[in-house]
């Protein structure tokens, strides 16, 4: 449509877009009859004027509230001396206030448009274009044909109806509700056109009855769902687009090893973002698969190896680099840990000539659920909120006060045969923390404990490290390299350090290392802070990931979704992450796809 195509070289990508830019300010310039103070317009004839360094003074007689009036100009230009001449009349509109019995406008504009209400939008585009886009193409037929019903239509009309100098700039609830609405509704209409479906291989899922029923326990009913939901997908010969959002210690695994057998006797492709995680699947899918599963862990430097015969392919990023055979399922473990040239590679490996294989994504950070109502434009949801135990995690939020209760506490689960965590956020010390770092604390732990294990992100024995800990430790002193992946079976504490630098989705990862196989778990947060953050207090009372999300969201702005992979929501103007308003909103235009 050429009206699409010539906002979009404005940088406006629908007619909704261009419907939602409102006024910021106006300036009135219709004559006001009346002295008054504030913002005016008015006719002036120039009586006298006065000079001083880089001032003008102006006495004038105000044809409109006829009276004598003073002007005042700071730091004058030449022009300002050749317009204010004496015995020239002129419109003038500017901020006017009585000072010493007599009206005073202090650095007035000298107009042209008497009589108009001059709009301004604070936008890079003119406002004078904006201005004249809007009168071509904003409409109540176009705003209804966008999908607005008729008096949300007419509400935004009247928000751009420069009668009413003050309708945008003081927003009725009613009027902030629509604008809330119109926003989100564009959002998801933008959204849908970027969902693109692919022609797939349609697979006779592989009948994984039996083997639930004999696994060495008994799945949650949100884990059978999801595999079921897999099932549908690979049944159909549309490229599935699937996120599989699982709460810390929902049973991610499981619903991985079970795609995977679903789509066999079909090749499968299992892609970690690090070696010890990609190392505990392999380790699960040999423990839990039938033995007819042929899985091959490919790790780097890995050749000479036939994976033709493969059914299951388990590796890092690595496989990126490898020559893989095609494959009707591709599944990623916590995709967003991967960079953007990795992601891309990854969609490549999605790709044969004319079809596209299956794609699983599964992530352990929960987002809240209006975000998955809103990115569900373009991929499908399974949520494991269950887990197979109860959690039973206490969080503490501790100051220096507390630190002689926590030593004790180490001490005696140590005694136990417990393992602790402590995480700090540096390496070395910086002059911009106030907190000690790992290389710092270090000698502290190790004098006091037997068993500790040191390691980082940089280390690059950390795996090896991570595994001896795991095998013989007591103590782990680390950064947030054991954020995701880690199955610790005997750890019970971890010790977050300066927790109010972490976001809540992080200190939640990390508190999920605890007590991973049920039992009693602590999680302390210790902060030097006076006065505790109230998020941390909050984040304390709860164990629900997508709870935390939610609070998360609540303390922080979002970012934007519209790129691709999910992140936490989208700059919105009006919209506040509203669950009732999205859901209306994709109501609206699923009813509009059916018509």
């Amino acid at each position: 449509m050429e009206q699409i195509k010539e906002l979009k070289e404005l940088g406006i990508a629908s007619l909704l877009d261009l419907a939602l830019i409102l006024p910021k300010s106006f300036e009135d310039l219709r004559i006001k009859n009346q002295p008054n103070s504030g913002d005016n317009s008015v006719e002036i004839e120039i009586k006298s004027t006065l000079t001083r360094p880089n001032t003008l003074n102006v006495l004038a007689y105000c044809i409109s509230w006829d009276c004598s009036v003073s002007i005042v100009i700071f730091n004058a230009k030449a022009w300002h001396y050749a317009s204010f001449k004496r015995g020239k009349r002129l419109y003038i509109y500017g901020k006017s206030m009585l000072y010493n019995g007599i009206w005073q406008f202090s650095n007035p504009k000298i107009i042209t448009k008497v009589g108009q209400i001059i709009p301004h939008y604070k936008r890079s585009i003119k406002d004078s274009q904006i201005q004249k886009l809007i009168q071509k193409y904003i409409s109540l037929d176009t705003l209804i044909a966008q999908g607005l019903e008729t008096n949300e239509a007419n509400e935004i009309l009247s928000l751009h109806n420069l009668n009413e100098t003050n309708s945008a700039l003081n927003l009725t609830p009613k009027q902030m509700e629509i604008l809330k609405f119109i926003e989100i509704f564009n959002y998801l209409k933008k959204l849908s056109v970027k969902k693109v479906l692919f022609k797939a291989t349609a697979i006779k899922p592989y009948d994984i009855s039996q083997w639930l029923d004999n696994l060495p326990f008994k799945p949650t009913n949100d884990q059978l769902k999801a595999l079921n939901d897999i099932k549908i997908d690979l049944a159909k010969d549309l490229a599935a687009k699937r996120v599989i959002m699982g709460d810390v210690g929902s049973g991610k695994t499981l619903v991985i090893l079970g795609g995977a057998l679903l789509n066999y006797p079909n090749r499968s492709i299992l892609m970690a973002p690090t070696t010890v995680l990609a190392t505990q699947l392999y380790s699960e899918a040999i423990r839990l698969l039938p033995k007819f599963m042929k899985v091959i862990y490919l790790q780097k430097g890995s050749k000479n190896i036939n994976l033709e015969d493969a059914n299951l392919i388990v590796g890092t990023h690595a496989l990126l680099y490898q020559n893989l055979p095609k494959s009707t399922l591709i599944m990623i473990d916590e995709q967003h840990r991967f960079g953007s040239t990795q992601r891309q590679k990854i969609d490549e490996l999605t790709r044969d000539e004319s079809l596209r294989a299956h794609f699983l994504q599964f992530s352990a950070t929960p987002i809240p659920r209006t975000l998955c109502l809103i990115e569900s434009e373009l991929v499908s949801f399974s949520f494991l909120k269950q887990t197979p135990f109860i959690k039973q995690i206490k969080t503490l939020i501790i100051q220096n006060s507390g630190f002689n209760a926590l030593l004790e506490h180490i001490k005696a689960q140590i005694q136990e045969n417990k393992q602790t965590i402590i995480i700090y956020p540096l390496i070395e010390d910086s002059q911009v923390s106030n907190y000690q770092s790992l290389s710092t604390a270090a000698p502290f732990w190790l004098n006091k404990f037997q068993k500790v294990y040191i390691t980082h992100g940089k280390d690059k024995q950390k795996d090896d490290i991570l595994e001896q800990f795991a095998n013989d430790g007591n103590i782990l002193l680390a950064t947030t390299i054991v954020e995701v992946g880690i199955s610790l079976p005997r750890l019970s504490t971890i010790v977050i350090v300066g927790a109010e630098k972490l976001g809540l989705a992080s200190l939640h990862q990390l508190r999920g290392r605890v007590s991973r196989n049920g039992g009693v778990g602590w999680c302390y947060l210790y902060t030097k802070l006076d006065n505790i953050p109230s998020r941390l207090k909050e984040f304390a009372k709860t164990l629900d990931g997508f709870e935390v999300a939610k609070i998360d969201l609540k303390n922080r702005q979002a970012g934007d979704i519209l790129d691709g992979t999910i992140q936490h929501g989208a700059t919105f103007e009006y919209y506040d992450m509203e669950e009732d308003i999205a859901q209306k909103a994709k109501s609206r235009l699923a009813a509009l796809r059916d018509k």
